[in-house]
């Protein structure tokens, strides 16, 4: 293919990125566009296991990645005043993950992805797509500035509220389908009070999850997600709709939700949507990641899947031209996606039980894990799920 062939990047997070990345490989330049003014590397703890691990891999990000790895942690769940119910066995934590798993921030990985491509792609920042024309030999994008550049492809991996997607296949309210929970996650600047170093407490209640994690000064974080009864409401509340859902809690919580009063700037606060679409490519113009498929952090496998959707259409690309490569792409991403969004709506009730009843049930489970003979048989049932 040479360098004849030009890639219009919508985005510069994780799935936008590692496009980049891959088409590079693959001989293509790449014009990335984002919205931001500069890059962020801030950014919650993910997990990047199974498939995701192995897109790590290939990319050949694995060595930089190694050097940032959160390593294990000793996980407690904890009651409503912050109180210890019992430490998570260990054999949970890694029937979950498997064998080839790791744990980084999420700016972690944006930063070793942008430093793998800033001196191949082209970036242009505070820059947004605003017109889409296409024919049957390429694509036309007009940006917020006025210019516009022609390509052989246009990838919007510009995340939930995609304007791409908005611009090219239709308003966002014909493909979000909202599971009515709210989420939000952030970094803690300062350790949270109450918490040992390298441990991290859990509540989980009827409807609602809280998690503080405790790894340092600039390396903690905060997780919260619970059901709402108005998510727009909530989202027009913003990051402080938090402090109403679990202010009752103790423990590391009233510390972490200080926090994030004192700056809501790094926090990600959103409803919990899918995106189901028909088919994730129209003519030259293709989503991917969040854009695309949306599974939710109810998923945990967002990050994996846009590395190796990424991954699996730089190969796509390497093969055939690109109206095939893209349907030859999407019949092999397809099976894995729809996985995962269905295992996400059944994995709500881990994160907001519908009753105590539910609670129970699940610290009852994790308990019977060190009971000889039931801890191989559960263990089986996670990492099937897995």
């Amino acid at each position: 293919m040479g360098n004849r062939h030009t890639a219009i990047v919508v985005g510069a997070g994780i799935a936008g990125l590692a496009a980049a990345l891959r088409l590079h490989r693959a001989g293509w330049r790449a014009v990335v566009v984002e919205r931001a003014p500069a890059r962020r590397s801030s950014g919650y703890m993910l997990n990047l296991i199974g498939g995701g691990y192995d897109a790590v891999e290939r990319l050949g990000l694995l060595p930089a990645l190694a050097k940032r790895d959160l390593g294990a942690f000793t996980s407690v769940l904890v009651r409503a005043d912050g109180s210890a119910k019992f430490t998570v066995p260990q054999a949970i934590v890694e029937a979950a993950q498997g064998a080839r798993a790791m744990s980084v921030f999420r700016g972690d990985l944006e930063s070793v992805l942008f430093e793998a491509v800033a001196d191949t792609a082209e970036f242009r920042f505070a820059t947004t797509v605003t017109a889409v024309a296409q024919d049957g030999d390429g694509v036309t994008a007009t940006f917020s500035d006025g210019s516009t550049e022609r390509a052989d492809l246009l990838i919007g991996a510009d995340g939930l509220h995609s304007g791409v997607r908005r611009l090219v296949f239709g308003e966002e309210s014909r493909f979000r389908v909202d599971l009515d929970h709210m989420v939000g996650a952030f970094p803690l600047r300062r350790v949270p009070s109450g918490l040992a170093e390298g441990s991290g407490t859990t509540f989980i209640g009827p409807h609602r999850t809280a998690a503080v994690l405790n790894l340092g000064p600039d390396r903690s974080s905060a997780f919260f997600a619970y059901r709402s009864a108005d998510t727009e409401a909530d989202l027009a509340r913003g990051p402080a709709a938090l402090s109403e859902a679990f202010g009752d809690l103790g423990g590391g919580v009233p510390d972490a939700l200080a926090q994030l009063r004192e700056d809501p700037g790094g926090a990600y606060f959103d409803s919990v949507s899918q995106i189901r679409m028909d088919s994730w490519s129209r003519g030259r113009v293709v989503l991917l990641g969040d854009a695309a498929w949306c599974v939710t952090l109810f998923a945990g496998y967002g990050a994996g899947l846009a590395l190796s959707g990424a991954d699996a259409l730089g190969e796509a690309l390497e093969q055939d031209d690109p109206p095939a490569a893209l349907a030859a792409w999407e019949s092999r991403l397809r099976p894995e996606v729809e996985k995962r969004q269905a295992l996400a709506r059944t994995g709500i009730a881990r994160f907001a039980p519908p009753t105590r009843f539910h609670v129970w049930v699940s610290d009852m489970t994790m308990r019977a894990v060190t009971l000889p003979g039931v801890s191989r048989l559960i263990q089986r049932s996670i990492a099937k799920a897995r």
